[in-house]
C-alpha cells in the first residue's frame, strides 16, 4: 500500500484525517510540527499532518551532506502523499547554503513550503563545527547565511529557528532575531531555552515576547509546548504568531487538534503509523520508540513496550497491537 492508501484505510479508525491538507502559507493561529533529528521523517510527518498540524518539517538536513552525497537526500524528500513539507538546513558555510537552498528548491519545487535554518540545535557534535547555536555568537555570519539562501532560492521563504542565547544568563535572541530580519528571514522560531540547558529545566516563554517585541516578521514559539493547552496558552500569553510542537507530538498526532483519544484510538494510532512506515520505506526499528510513546499510561505499558523491542517486522509490530487491543478488551 501506499502512504496515501495507508492513510485513507487506517487514520479514520484513529481520529485522524484521512488525507493531508494543504498549507494556505499563513502561520497565524497554525500548530506546526517541528523539525527533530531521528523522529520526523515522512510517516512522522504524515501522521503529525493528518492530525491536524498545519505543516510538518523534515529532520534538519546538513548542507555539507547535500553537498557531498545522496543519502542526506532521503531526510529532504516528501512522499507522494504529503501537499508540501519545510525543510530545515544547518551547517556554517554561506556557499552551501547558497548551493543547498537552490537544490532543494529546484528538486522539490512548489511542494517546498519553506527553507528554515537551524541555529537552535545544541548537541556538542553540532556546535564543535560552529553550526547550530554556535551561530548564536557570530550574527554576521549567521546574517550571510541567511542571505545565501534567499539567493539560492529566490522566491521561498527562509526562517530561521533560534535558541534564548547559547549559555545561561547571556541572552541574545532579540538584538539576534533583528540582525536575522534585516538579512531576510521572514519569520523567527524562538526556543526558550539557552543551549546550554539543552532539555532541561523550564523554557522561558518572555523571550517569545521580547522578540517579538524586537522584529516586525511573525515569531514561532517553540519549548515545553507538550499539550494542545499549552499551544493555545503560548499563542495567547505570549507575542508568538504560531507555535512549534517537538516533544508534544509522541505518541500523540492530536496534540494539534486538540482531539481527546481513546485507547482504541491510540492502537488504532500505532498500528496506522507502523504501517506508514513500511508504506515510506523508513526503517522499522523507529516503531519500537513508537510502542513506548502510544502505550504510554495503557496498563502493562512496560510489557507492551518490551514486546515491542524484540520485533523487526510490520507484522510482529501489528501482532503487539493487537495483543494490547484484545488484553484490554478494546
Amino acid at each position: 500500500m501506499t502512504a496515501a492508501e495507508v492513510l485513507a484505510a487506517f487514520a479514520p479508525a484513529a481520529g485522524l484525517a484521512p488525507a493531508c491538507p494543504a498549507w494556505d502559507g499563513r502561520l497565524s493561529g497554525k500548530l506546526l510540527m517541528a523539525p527533530m533529528a531521528g523522529v520526523s521523517d515522512a510517516a512522522y510527518r504524515l501522521m503529525a499532518r493528518a492530525g491536524g498540524a498545519a505543516l510538518a518539517y523534515s529532520e534538519m538536513v546538513s548542507c555539507a551532506g547535500l553537498h557531498y552525497g545522496e543519502k542526506s537526500w532521503e531526510l529532504v524528500d516528501p512522499d507522494p502523499a504529503e501537499p508540501e513539507i519545510a525543510v530545515q538546513l544547518f551547517g556554517s558555510k554561506p556557499e552551501l547554503f547558497r548551493e543547498s537552498a537552490e537544490r532543494v528548491a529546484a528538486r522539490l519545487g512548489e511542494r517546498l513550503a519553506l527553507l528554515d535554518i537551524n541555529m537552535a540545535c545544541p548537541v556538542p557534535k553540532v556546535t564543535k563545527k560552529g553550526e547550530g547555536s554556535a551561530l548564536l555568537e557570530d550574527p554576521a555570519l549567521a546574517a550571510q547565511i541567511v542571505a545565501a539562501c534567499r539567493e539560492g532560492a529566490p522566491g521561498v521563504a527562509v526562517t530561521v529557528k533560534i535558541r534564548r542565547g547559547r549559555y545561561a544568563g547571556q541572552e541574545v535572541a532579540p538584538e539576534f532575531a533583528r540582525a536575522m530580519e534585516a538579512a531576510g528571514a521572514c519569520a523567527v522560531a524562538v526556543h526558550g531555552r539557552f543551549a546550554t540547558q539543552m532539555y532541561h529545566g523550564e523554557a522561558d516563554w518572555g523571550v517569545i515576547d521580547r522578540v517579538a517585541g524586537a522584529v516586525d516578521v511573525p515569531v514561532i514559539a517553540s519549548g515545553d509546548i507538550l499539550s494542545h493547552e499549552a499551544a493555545l496558552r503560548a499563542l495567547s500569553e505570549t507575542g508568538a504568531s504560531a507555535v512549534m510542537v517537538a516533544r508534544g507530538t509522541y505518541g500523540n498526532p492530536w496534540v494539534f487538534s486538540g482531539h481527546e483519544a481513546t485507547v482504541a484510538e491510540k492502537i488504532a494510532a500505532f498500528e496506522c503509523h507502523v504501517r506508514l512506515l513500511e508504506a515510506t520505506g523508513a526503517h522499522l526499528k523507529r516503531a519500537r520508540s513508537l510502542a513506548g510513546w502510544y502505550f504510554k499510561g495503557m496498563p502493562d505499558a512496560a510489557r507492551w513496550r518490551n514486546a515491542a523491542m524484540s520485533c523487526v517486522t510490520a507484522e510482529e509490530f501489528l501482532a503487539v497491537a493487537a495483543e494490547v487491543r484484545a488484553a484490554l478488551g478494546e
